[in-house]
């Protein structure tokens, strides 16, 4: 145990607290605390309470010394999956005590009650599949990023006018049209063909799940308000496109998955229908229609529930019976069906707002259409402790999410290259490790990107004055020489930590060729086919390469070093392979300590050799990285 003169137990040393992290129902877990002997301790309790319940004690037996300090031990065995809190409470030659959670899992002794322990208990009857977290992940939105033909007005069922771009390179429409609304029916004319014929390309980058943005059916160009679940946006292509995406990816060792919106649905929908585009009976037009449950109408036809206020995204009622069975209940199901056609599982649009039953249910239909199909949600902090609408989420407690955007992750990562210290970069992941059950950690979806952010690029680039230009300014704008020089480095330095990172490394399309943007909608213009930033390009081909053929990359166990300032050191090992990672974001040249014999740099293969008994001595240069195999012990 690492003592500390104030900590009596650190939860993430397996001499305090055994097994590390979360734990399956079932399993004993050991804890043991070390109080100072000057302190005087007569008794130590720990206490622990299923989270909404009443503590329960659980006395600590004197166990021995240890140095200055005396042993203290107990045991508890969590009897059913759930989140549970624990803290202790000790009795003191100076009057009670209380243990609290400290930075970095250390104890602080207060008087008075501070912050728990969490400890996250899982089914261990549930295991998420393994083959997405030991891949690399590329997240396409679908408009802009190939097409194979010029875009044409589509015809057909619920289909509105839309504003065609011929030419490719056009900035989104931006300003609101004479009502003051941006109504996104700007469309570029990406298709499903036009992705069949980059395959070859994303085969090139190792990529092993292509994650899609929503394909179907919609009035808007981002297509998260669906206007039909059962049909493929036809500026897009047809069913028959979508089996051969499915089935030519999967001749390349590919999956497809797609986004699932189903907290509300279209204003122009089948199932909404408000202005009439739809042959069938819509919620907005009769309340006889089948559709009306579905709906939280206030006052019909006008006032109902939207999703954040929105009136073309109606929120549906999740818990409607018929609209579940539409969704995943019935043997063709939406859910299903497109599994039946060749997806290999779905992202869940804002799953905080989804039910834990409906996303439970919504998981078993997939199952049993597919063993191995992925259910991933959107949440943004923590997902193991997640409260939402007053609600503790179930995420992870067996059979809902088998894995989450990594949105922790790419915070510590822009926190750390703006700024920040590794250290805190090192207490952001470690909290997330020892939250999450180890197979969801390792099968987290890591993101710099999304259609959601800024681009990578311009976080790493732009100046503070340039974040308050107007929307025209930022509609035109691209990072100046120098700055995308240094940009490009910052984004590189990013790219090592998240594909050195236990989970999938997952490219937002044009990242990895240098593409700039702010926000919505600057961040999803199209692919710049034949004007990559082919520096950019080269480096993410590289680092690809080096994490497909990584088995320690892809499954090994991480284990941060002496993280300080600006010097970021982690290791990922297994019993075969050690791989030490270092990146220096300062503008200073940093020193480190190798614990190794030998060890090869992967991207550019020079050799180091110990001088000594004490291990390699390297010099980090500004604003770079080094990822080091090593052989043997000092």
């Amino acid at each position: 145990m690492s003592y500390y003169p104030d900590c009596m137990f650190r939860s993430r040393d397996p001499e305090c607290k055994s097994p590390y992290g979360a734990v399956p129902a079932g399993q004993p877990v050991e804890f043991s605390a070390y109080p100072l002997r000057e302190q005087g301790t007569e008794h130590i309790t720990l206490w622990i309470e299923e989270d909404g319940g009443t503590p329960q004690a659980f006395p600590m037996r004197w166990f021995g010394l240890a140095g200055a300090r005396d042993r203290y031990h107990t045991t508890f065995t969590p009897p059913q999956p759930g989140l549970y809190w624990y803290y202790f409470t000790l009795d003191t030659a100076e009057g009670p005590r209380y243990c609290a959670r400290g930075y970095g899992g250390r104890s602080e002794i207060l008087d008075a009650p501070g912050d728990k322990y969490q400890l996250t208990v899982y089914d261990p009857a549930y295991q998420p599949p393994r083959w997405f977290g030991e891949g690399i992940t590329y997240n396409i939105f679908p408009d802009r990023f190939c097409r194979d033909r010029m875009p044409v007005q589509p015809e057909g069922e619920g289909m509105a006018p839309r504003v065609l771009h011929e030419n490719w390179d056009d900035i989104p429409v931006y300003r609101p049209d004479e009502n003051g609304e941006i109504l996104n029916n700007d469309f570029f004319g990406g298709t499903l063909r036009g992705v069949i014929s980059k395959l070859d390309y994303l085969e090139s980058l190792h990529v092993r799940t292509i994650y899609f943005n929503p394909i179907f059916q919609a009035y808007s160009n981002h297509r998260y308000d669906t206007g039909d679940y059962l049909r493929i946006d036809p500026q897009l292509g047809t069913e028959e496109d979508f089996r051969t995406l499915c089935r030519e990816a999967a001749s390349r060792g590919m999956r497809v998955v797609l986004d699932g919106v189903f907290n509300h649905t279209g204003y122009d929908s089948r199932y909404f229908n408000a202005r009439g585009r739809y042959h069938s009976v819509g919620a907005h037009q009769s309340q006889e229609s089948p559709y009306y449950r579905w709906f939280d109408f206030q006052q019909w036809p006008d006032r109902y529930g939207s999703w954040w206020g929105i009136y073309t995204l109606p929120q549906v009622n999740e818990q409607e019976k018929s609209y579940q069975d539409f969704i995943f209940g019935d043997a063709d199901s939406v859910v299903r069906h497109w599994l039946r056609l060749g997806a290999a599982g779905w992202r869940l649009d804002v799953a905080d707002e989804l039910p834990d039953s409906f996303i439970a249910g919504l998981n078993a239909a997939a199952k049993r259409e597919k063993e191995d199909a992925l259910i991933i949600g959107e949440v943004w902090e923590d997902a193991s402790n997640k409260i939402a609408y007053s609600e503790r989420r179930r995420y992870f407690q067996g059979g809902e999410l088998d894995s989450v955007m990594n949105y922790p992750l790419r915070d510590a990562i822009l926190a750390f290259l703006n700024g920040g210290t590794a250290e805190h970069f090192a207490e952001s992941v470690e909290c997330i490790r020892e939250n999450y059950p180890r197979d969801v950690f390792y099968n987290l979806m890591n993101i710099i990107g999304t259609h959601d952010t800024p681009r990578a690029l311009t976080l790493l680039g732009v100046s503070e004055e340039e974040w308050h230009m107007d929307r025209d300014g930022r509609a035109h704008y691209a990072l100046p020489p120098e700055r995308l020089k240094t940009a490009r480095r910052k984004l590189a330095l990013a790219a090592v930590i998240q594909f050195t990172m236990p989970g999938s490394p997952t490219i937002y399309y044009g990242d990895e060729a240098g593409r700039q943007g702010f926000e919505d909608p600057f961040n999803r213009r199209t692919y710049p086919w034949g004007a990559e930033d082919r520096e950019i390009l080269a480096f993410y081909r590289r680092l690809c390469e080096l994490r497909a053929e990584s088995d320690t990359l892809n499954r090994g166990g991480l284990r941060f070093r002496d993280c300080q300032g600006n010097l970021l050191q982690y290791e990922r090992y297994s019993d075969r392979s050690r791989i030490i990672v270092l990146v220096n974001r300062g503008l200073q040249p940093q020193k480190a300590q190798i614990d190794a014999l030998y060890a090869v740099e992967m991207f550019s293969t020079c050799e180091y050799d110990s001088q000594d008994d004490t291990g390699i001595h390297l010099t980090v240069p500004p604003e770079s990285a080094f990822l080091l195999r090593c052989f043997g012990a000092p």
